[in-house]
């Protein structure tokens, strides 16, 4: 993909974008029978203020990401499956629609501001490494990406070539990360030497064998859904909202969810890379091992210790059930939240819900007594004005360092989560020392799954 000019410098004076469709004339007319909807009205900037924006993915979660950007200029929708897209399709008429985001690219990149991406994990690194070479701002939706050296790829690119980037792991912007962050830099939990981080998901069946090849729907491009994949026949079972549990297209609940619950205590206590992982987990059947991810997982990771902090263990726990040890002195009618994060410190003990949540001491009486003695820390970081508005705002400033999980802060992060990806996939019992500059591990098989393999006609 060639670099092409950007605009970010002279953005549009609210000129009127035409309709170009590159997606067949014939599918578009099957998924228009789908009524707009579901997307609010919202006042537009004032031209001279909007941005055009390309979404690769147009359908499903990309949904979420264009309603906060809906005041630009939805310049450009891509997506490979026309009836999921047609809701978004309808709604921004004006918007070219495109079912390759290659071909979107060479034909907008000259008119576009910045790029989003949400789509299945495996198209992820492509897609966002190709916007960056066009010289365009990226918002990538979390995880990052489905390996760990595409991981490593895209956060060096973007930092050599000051591109504005943000992950989506819109928890990152919340008024709970900030607390939690300026709660334990500030002393209030002591030394933390133990996290404890869950989630009850998968909300999709794992551990089980691929699905029978069923006849690809004729508003859906199969193979552009593949991409980088390797080439597999179609399943409704897979494909629009079941990949996350396969090697080939996602990363299980572990990298669906730790960017939204490990984030947290990653930032607060500047973990950094971890020293090993260890992993356990059962398979009621065996054979599944080939194909997806098991129905819960457990993933112990160490750090080294850094700063004023000692050296700390980190455990994650998913799966329907799969919760860490209740702590003792949580009150009996407190319930553990269905995603959390628990900190265990040498002078205080807190817990908060995904996306940052809530943080609270416990037990109550302790953070009642924290609060009348004023030992709560007070607030000194910058609060968010929306994870998305972040990076709008970084764009227009051409400073990446505005957008707090750019690249450089949420690539290492999806490495970290990606190595607990990597021992699940050797099998359980694994335990992976890191090597981080070196991006191995101690273990040959490991190895191979943290680069990134694409078919032919593919390339990062």
């Amino acid at each position: 993909m060639s670099k092409q000019p950007s605009r970010r410098g002279v953005l549009a004076a609210g000129a009127a974008v035409s309709a170009f469709s590159i997606v067949p004339s014939s599918v578009l007319g099957q998924a228009a029978k789908k009524k707009s909807g579901g997307f609010p009205d919202k006042k537009p900037l004032p031209p001279s203020e909007r941005l055009n924006i390309g979404f690769v993915g147009a359908g499903g979660k990309a949904k979420s990401s264009i309603i906060p950007l809906m005041h630009h200029n939805i310049y450009a929708l891509c997506d490979v499956d026309a009836d999921r897209a047609a809701e978004a399709f309808n709604h921004f008429a004006k918007a070219s629609r495109y079912e390759d985001w290659r071909v979107m690219l060479d034909k907008e990149a000259k008119n576009l501001d910045a790029v989003l991406v949400s789509t299945p994990d495996h198209t992820h690194a492509v897609s966002t490494m190709a916007a960056m070479q066009c010289g365009l701002p990226v918002y990538t939706e979390k995880p990052l990406t489905r390996t760990i050296s595409e991981a490593r790829v895209l956060s060096e690119y973007a930092r050599k070539n000051n591109i504005v980037t943000q992950m989506g792991n819109q928890g990152h912007s919340t008024e709970g990360a900030r607390l939690t962050n300026e709660w334990i830099q500030g002393g209030l939990l002591g030394a933390v030497t133990e996290v404890h981080c869950w989630s009850n998901r998968p909300i999709w069946p794992q551990g089980i064998v691929r699905p029978p090849a069923e006849q690809v729907p004729s508003t859906m491009n199969w193979d552009l859904w593949l991409g980088p994949a390797p080439q597999k026949p179609y399943s409704s079972k897979v494909a629009p909202f079941k990949w996350r549990a396969y090697w080939d297209y996602g990363a299980g609940a572990l990298g669906d969810m730790a960017a939204h619950i490990m984030d947290h205590p990653v930032w607060a206590l500047g973990l950094g890379a971890p020293l090993s992982v260890e992993v356990g987990f059962q398979r009621k059947d065996p054979a599944s091992a080939k194909d997806t991810f098991p129905v819960t997982t457990n993933v112990t990771y160490k750090f080294a210790a850094r700063g004023g902090q000692p050296a700390l263990t980190l455990k994650w726990f998913d799966g329907k059930g799969n919760l860490p040890p209740r702590p003792e002195a949580l009150e009996e009618e407190r319930e553990l939240p269905g995603n959390g994060v628990i900190y265990y410190g040498s002078e205080n003990s807190m817990m908060h819900g995904s996306h940052g949540g809530v943080p609270r001491i416990f037990p109550e009486t302790a953070m009642q007594a924290a609060a009348r003695a004023n030992k709560i820390p007070g607030k000194t970081m910058t609060r968010s004005p929306g994870h998305h508005e972040e990076w709008v705002q970084a764009i227009k400033a051409n400073d990446p360092s505005m957008a707090k999980s750019n690249f450089g802060y949420a690539g290492p992060l999806t490495e970290m989560m990606l190595l607990g990806c990597v021992a699940t996939r050797v099998g359980p019992g694994t335990k992976l020392t890191w090597d981080s500059e070196g991006m191995k591990t101690n273990n040959d098989v490991a190895n191979r799954y943290i680069h990134h393999e694409y078919r032919k006609g593919w390339s990062l």
